[in-house]
């Protein structure tokens, strides 16, 4: 059961599969342990992730350990049909197709939910709204979910505040684990990757505005600074903006930084970050690109409306050329550019965030039915495991308190 581009694309699916699980040594782990131990037999998971190379070896694991898995994309141009492809080959139902509709993404997301899962993997929170908003029936039967990504847990925490969770989520974004590595260093080289490999432009000497200062920004930035950029940051909380400050860079108004930046790069979580009143302001030749999880950071429909002319510049390159006579240029159509442009995380930072992501699934079905229907935080020691595991994987060593040393502390 399965509604995919092409199944005869699954060879080299399964090779990119075959590379990330060369380079996954947590995921390795787990795998054999689940495979042995089977903590999932019987249990339906629904996951709706960017439907990559490491996703699908999250699938493999979480099947490995006995569940019927049901995968979906979170982005209609994240979706990698080759992988998609190899993915169902491998046994798992996966309903998804790269530069899908809207309309065909929505139901590839319910078909995902109508088998009725018990557990549920969502980036962005897409999952969660329609079984509240349109299969409520399912609640009853789902026994809790992980959520991946910072949109999501800020649609978590409104839907509790609401009284309208209904079921425990478990906020792997905020695991340390996660978000000091996934959101850091993973966003930081992966939106680099996507914008370097569509624009083939050098970034040194240029004047990048990156909006935001939350974990991902951060990266971002200091990738940006480590490639010889000249980075300017625009936020509106006072102590990021410190932050950004005290860390080297420039901190302006999006307004004042709209004239100086040759690439825009947006990483909010928020809406309306770069409006019309800041197209104007731009360099002819500025390059808009997101970082963010939805499209809504860049206004792209206002930029259509108001662009005189617009065509293609280059692959996943859309030209805009205003009234005034200047052209901008957009990546990915606004959407995630390091997927949307790329194939997203390395696969040793994902190797942290899918270890969480399986061990918190088992940690679910473990304590079904115990847990409360609220945002819950990554137990601590999952955490420390996969940290003390992605350290034995490097060779390192670190020390132990002595038992001297133990109640010191504790005084």
């Amino acid at each position: 059961m399965s509604d995919i581009k092409d199944i005869t694309l699954y060879e080299s699916g399964l090779r990119k599969i075959e590379w990330v699980r060369n380079h996954m040594p947590l995921l390795n782990d787990i795998e054999e342990q689940f495979t042995e131990t089977k903590p999932l037999a019987g249990v339906k998971v629904a996951i709706s992730c960017h439907l990559e190379a490491k996703t699908a070896y999250l699938c493999q694991v979480l099947a490995a350990g006995g569940a019927e898995v049901y995968s979906t994309g979170c982005n209609v141009l994240s979706t990698q049909d080759d992988v998609a492809a190899a993915l169902v080959k491998s046994g798992v139902n996966v309903f998804a197709v790269h530069g899908e509709t809207m309309e065909s993404y929505y139901e590839h997301l319910r078909c995902v939910l109508r088998p009725g899962p018990n557990v549920i993997i969502d980036d962005g929170g897409d999952l969660l709204h329609i079984i509240n908003n349109e299969m409520p029936e399912l609640i009853d039967n789902i026994w809790g979910g992980c959520e991946e990504t910072t949109t999501g847990i800020h649609r978590l925490i409104s839907l509790a505040s609401r009284g309208e969770l209904h079921f425990p989520m478990v906020m792997v974004n905020n695991a340390n684990c996660k978000y000091l590595f996934d959101n850091r260093y993973g966003t930081g080289q992966s939106v680099w990757d996507g914008i370097m490999r569509t624009t083939n432009l050098i970034v040194a000497s240029k004047t990048v505005v990156v909006a935001g200062y939350g974990w991902c920004a951060k990266g971002i930035s200091m990738r940006a600074k480590g490639l010889g950029a000249k980075v300017i940051v625009t936020e509106v909380d006072p102590i990021r903006a410190m932050e950004a400050k005290m860390d080297g860079f420039e901190v302006m108004s999006m307004s004042q930084a709209a004239e100086y930046g040759d690439l825009f790069i947006t990483s909010t979580g928020c809406c309306d970050v770069i409006v019309e009143e800041h197209f104007y302001k731009m360099k002819d030749g500025a390059i808009l690109c997101n970082a963010g999880h939805f499209d809504v950071e860049v206004d792209v429909a206002a930029l259509r409306r108001t662009a005189v002319e617009s065509f293609p510049a280059r692959n996943n390159i859309e030209g805009f050329k205003l009234n005034n006579g200047r052209t901008l240029y957009l990546l990915a159509e606004g959407r995630l550019v390091n997927l949307a442009s790329g194939d997203g995380h390395p696969a040793e930072i994902m190797d942290m965030s899918f270890a969480i992501q399986s061990l918190c699934v088992a940690y679910i079905v473990r304590n079904k039915k115990m847990l409360p229907s609220t945002v819950l935080v990554v137990p601590e020691d999952i955490d420390n495991f996969v940290a003390r595991k992605k350290l034995e994987s490097w060779g390192v060593t670190i020390d132990t308190l002595t038992e001297k040393q133990r109640e010191y502390l504790e005084q």
